[in-house]
């Protein structure tokens, strides 16, 4: 398993973690996705353990905290070995103040996580959303009285946007206050937007990606193809409306190509998407998840090979898109203006 420095932090993470949102199944929005018991989430550890990754993504409004409860309970006896990374700010409540990055709200929702995952530390903590009415200021004290605390390590935004970011970094920078160090982003051959202006910002300030949903919110299994209805079990049934959205057409033309390049390299479309994920620059890890652990196996096969530059540009074009303003003019001018990829 290669490891790779998460932003301007010392610390190294895989370039694969394991994403938990399947684990628990407390709602119906996330039943869809899995309803892994705390048995079978120690299996899937287990091999994730033996392939290198050890890594493990979650967050408190996952199964509204049964994601972390599952995950604290399958890791019992084996916390040292293995780093943390959950999340905070999306609604747990009913209450005015059940939600957000408040120092209010925030204080709350940490130590609810600690005491769901059966640990007295957080590894990566992640604002999972920006939240506008609070300011940054009282956010980020917040967050670094944590990491003084030493009931968080590292700190990670997720869904910002570019002026969110580098908003925070500078008010971070300006105080002295640990910054965020990663930022949890969608990113896949079907949704290249981060490229646009989050991918340059990272670079630029040393934010490490953390890829979620690297395989287009379940479009891109292989098992989603022109002409075919969806697989039986699939989470596009349920929650496609709320997932990430790619044109049918736009999909399909994608997925030729992968299928392409799956058949010349002897990988599977799910590997040969992940792979080319892992070539972007600012990538420091890619979330991976899975039902089953024929699926986790399947998605750990990404690694150890890379596409060649050839493939690599052959995906690339079959999924590039004109992006929106200001980014298409700033094409223009990219002897001034070179874009990351």
């Amino acid at each position: 398993m290669e490891y790779r420095q998460l932003g301007g932090s010392g610390l190294k993470v895989p370039v694969l973690s394991f994403g938990t949102a399947t684990f628990g199944g407390g709602t119906e929005f996330f039943k869809a996705w899995g309803a892994t018991d705390v048995a079978e989430a120690a299996r899937l550890i287990d091999i994730c353990l033996d392939a290198g990754v050890n890594m493990f993504d979650t967050a408190d409004v996952y199964s509204k905290g049964l994601s972390e409860e599952v995950l604290g309970e399958a890791l019992k006896g084996r916390r040292e070995k293995i780093l943390i990374s959950t999340k905070a700010t999306f609604s747990m409540g009913d209450g005015a103040n059940e939600l957000g990055s408040s120092r209010y709200y925030l204080t709350r929702a940490i130590d609810a996580s600690l005491k769901r995952l059966k640990t007295d530390y957080i590894d990566i903590y992640t604002m999972h959303g920006f939240d506008a009415v609070t300011p940054v200021e009282e956010t980020l004290q917040t967050l670094n009285n944590f990491i003084e605390s030493g009931k968080v390590r590292y700190l990670a935004a997720s869904n910002f946007s570019g002026w969110h970011l580098m908003k925070s970094l500078a008010a971070s920078d300006a105080r002295g206050w640990s910054r965020y160090v990663g930022h949890q982003a969608y990113y896949s051959l079907i949704g290249r937007d981060y490229e646009w202006e989050l991918m340059p910002l990272a670079l630029d300030q040393k934010v490490g990606t953390i890829v979620w949903s690297p395989l287009g919110w379940g479009r891109l299994t292989g098992k989603v193809r022109r002409g075919s209805p969806l697989p039986e079990t699939s989470r596009l049934h349920q929650t496609a409306e709320q997932g990430p959205q790619v044109a049918d057409e736009t999909l399909y033309d994608i997925v030729d190509v992968l299928t392409e390049v799956a058949e010349e390299t002897q990988k599977t479309v799910p590997q040969v998407a992940l792979n080319w994920l892992l070539q972007r620059p600012s990538v420091a890890n890619v979330i991976i998840g899975a039902r089953t652990e024929e699926q986790l196996r399947q998605n750990l096969g990404a690694v150890g090979w890379n596409l060649t530059a050839e493939q690599v540009a052959k995906l690339d074009q079959a999924s590039d898109r004109t992006p929106i303003y200001p980014y298409w003019h700033q094409r223009q001018f990219a002897v001034r203006n070179p874009p990351p990829v």
